[in-house]
């Protein structure tokens, strides 16, 4: 379940990535900035007012925290300047332990550097970052490519100067905004500094909670460009439950100005529901930043009865009144029975009701959805947006990143070879090809097909991204099961050697054509490039980055519709013997579910490339699909003739596709 290679190594990672389902929300941080006579970036803070305020630099959300204020410490400064649109940020940095990487490897992570993350749009609706990661030796540019800013950013907006005195480091910044920079208006701000020891530590901290800053606009605090001479008004209240409810509260309530749609911040809640928050004079609406949120994997709707709005005097303390929301558990959608037994009118209704209703739950952009019922298509239908800022909707013919429900498709093209004795399954495939990348390892030696398409070639799923992007093994081949993609790109290059064919050509024969498979592509071109859907991290669109080259463990594009040929020439046993298809569903290896948050209630395992599971409803095959920001699911129920297939282009799909089985075939978990 490969992660495509174009997600950033350079800079902070998925370890600070928040997993939860987030909202269009900032994290709770505000500050101010204030109008700044002539200011020099020249790393010397004389010229800054000496009664600017200090931000603490005092979230640590590494798993490695400072250990005193020596080790590391420091606090943050802000204003502006309208006549050259710029921001200014002042950071001064405790550290007894400063290092630098001169090497010719210097990465984010091997010294001490800084990384400021801006939305300057700071829209309601969603907009991007552009981070700028700078140390003496490395400087890089991360941009939403969607946001008209973020996507123009380059390193002439800025000017940098840093400064050592002692164990102290000062960094001054400037970034020009442009028509960004109004008076009056909140933007999204926030950084990491990041701290590396000479015992070979390395922590992070920045100003607010939330991690992936580089990326993520909801994990960045808000900055409020205030005039000259304005007195802020402090904002304190109460948000709670209509009723007692063991249900943790959000994390933020958000405060919307009344008369100026391009101010608004979040103000964080404390474990019993309070908040403060220092806000210029006016009116505004205190809400939830969203109705749904998630506590203890389950999903809540709290939506607010009537809207609560208060004036804020200027150079005074308003109190607003309480913010009193019910809370609900979000409606239980799966039936008693799955649908797909008796499908009507009134049911293709349901499920358009359901998976609209997934989608709002968990801000999926869209999803390509197709059934079989007695063995052939009997619903199709497209939901949602391909581009979830530009807004172009999802059509029949646009085409999702299929992940690793490519694996099968490749495997029967495997198994069709195999029958006519072009490949063997059980030939070690060094004795077609030896593999240089783990030559070193005599065991590889005795990997065949057979294990790859079963998953035991002891590879890892993808080799580690080090220096070296060394491959090994985890296990000797045959004897553990050990989800893989390495094995089937080995696999790949076997089937091209002896063949004398590319890949694409392979599968253009032996899978496309036969079961006329159209509207499918493994590589670049035209016409995927016309059709393909955008990715999604959490709402934001990512890059069309499209293979180059096909990939057999993830690079299949296409679309629910069409898929269901592949299922339904699987369900009908044609193409392959008999004996071939009793041997692609049987057992060829036991999962290891010590590490599910939830185990699987019937017998489940792997077949040949194909998962398999033994329901009340008879034998199912099926894949699943992760490409990070594409995910999928298909799964065909043997006995009972009838499946889906479900395409989606968001990180936040998974509860969709758990369900989805249970909506349609097998109902309610039994207790």
């Amino acid at each position: 379940m490969q992660v495509r290679s174009s997600i950033r190594t350079i800079s902070l990672l998925a370890a600070v990535t928040l997993l939860c389902i987030q909202s269009l929300a900032h994290n709770g941080s505000v500050a101010h900035a204030y109008p700044l006579g002539k200011i020099t970036i020249d790393g010397n803070l004389g010229d800054w007012p000496k009664d600017a305020t200090r931000y603490l630099i005092a979230m640590n959300p590494s798993d490695t925290k400072p250990k005193s204020e020596a080790d590391f410490s420091g606090f943050f400064q802000v204003g502006y300047r309208l006549d050259n649109q710029s921001l200014y940020v002042a950071f001064t940095i405790t550290d007894d332990d400063f290092i630098e990487d001169t090497s010719r490897n210097v990465r984010w992570n091997t010294q001490d550097g800084l990384e400021v993350s801006v939305d300057a749009r700071h829209l309601l609706s969603g907009s991007g970052v552009a981070s700028f990661l700078y140390t003496k030796h490395l400087k890089y540019i991360n941009k939403a490519f969607f946001d008209p800013f973020a996507n123009a950013a380059s390193w002439d907006i800025t000017e940098i100067a840093v400064t050592r005195q002692g164990n102290t480091r000062l960094y001054e910044w400037r970034i020009q905004l442009g028509k960004e920079m109004v008076v009056g208006k909140s933007l999204g701000f926030d950084f990491h500094v990041f701290d590396k020891d000479s015992d070979g530590s390395f922590s992070w901290s920045g100003w607010g909670k939330g991690g992936a800053k580089y990326m993520d606009p909801n994990s960045l605090g808000d900055i409020i460009l205030m005039p000259a001479t304005a007195r802020l008004s402090t904002v304190s209240g109460n948000m709670h439950w209509d009723k007692q409810a063991a249900v943790k509260l959000p994390g933020e309530v958000r405060l919307h100005a009344a008369a100026n749609p391009n101010l608004w911040v979040e103000a964080a809640l404390d474990s019993l529901g309070n908040y403060s928050v220092a806000v210029p004079p006016g009116k505004y609406g205190i809400s939830l930043p969203d109705p749904y949120f998630h506590n203890d994997d389950k999903l809540y709707v709290a939506t607010q009865k009537a809207p609560l709005t208060i004036v804020a005097k200027a150079g005074q303390k308003t109190i607003a009144p309480p913010l009193i929301v019910p809370v609900t558990a979000a409606p239980d959608l799966i039936p008693d029975k799955g649908i797909l037994h008796d499908l009507t009118t009134a049911g293709t209704k349901q499920i358009d009701h359901f998976i609209e209703t997934y989608r709002s739950y968990y801000k999926i952009p869209g999803v390509s959805l197709a059934l079989i019922k007695d063995g052939k298509l009997v619903y199709h239908k497209t939901y949602g947006v391909s581009n979830a800022v530009t807004g172009e909707k999802v059509n029949d013919n646009t085409l999702f990143e299929a992940a690793s429900i490519t694996k099968p498709v490749f495997a029967y093209a495997v198994e069709r070879l195999a029958e006519r004795g072009v490949i063997n399954l059980d030939k070690p495939l060094y004795e077609y090809l030896p593999y240089n990348d783990i030559e070193y390892d005599e065991r590889y030696k005795l990997i065949t097909a057979r294990h790859v398409l079963t998953h035991r070639t002891g590879f890892p799923n993808w080799r580690s991204m080090n220096a070296d992007n060394k491959l090994d093994l985890k296990f000797t081949p045959g004897t553990s099961f050990g989800y893989s993609g390495e094995g089937f790109e080995y696999l790949k290059m076997v089937v091209e050697k002896i063949t004398g064919k590319n890949v694409e050509q392979v599968l253009q024969e032996e899978v496309i054509e036969p079961m006329g498979l159209y509207h499918t592509f493994f590589s670049k071109n035209d016409s995927l490039q016309r059709m393909v859907a955008y990715g999604h991290y959490d709402g934001r669109p990512s890059k069309n980055d499209l293979p180059e080259k096909p990939g057999m463990a993830y690079s299949m594009h296409t679309e629910a519709r069409i898929f269901t040929r592949f299922m339904l020439h699987l369900l009908e046993q044609k193409g392959l013997k008999a004996e071939t298809y009793d041997t692609i569903l049987s057992k060829h290896s036991e999962y290891n579910f010590d590490d599910w948050d939830k185990k699987p209630t019937v017998p489940t395992y792997m077949g040949m490339s194909l998962e398999i599971r033994e329901t009340p409803w008879g034998k199912t095959f099926g894949h699943g699909g992760n490409n990070g920001d594409f995910k999928c699911r298909f799964e065909v129920y043997k006995d009972q003739k009838m499946g889906y297939a479900i395409f989606t282009n968001s990180s936040t799909s998974d509860p969709l596709l758990q369900n989805l089985n249970k909506f349609l075939v097998e109902g309610k978990d039994k207790e």
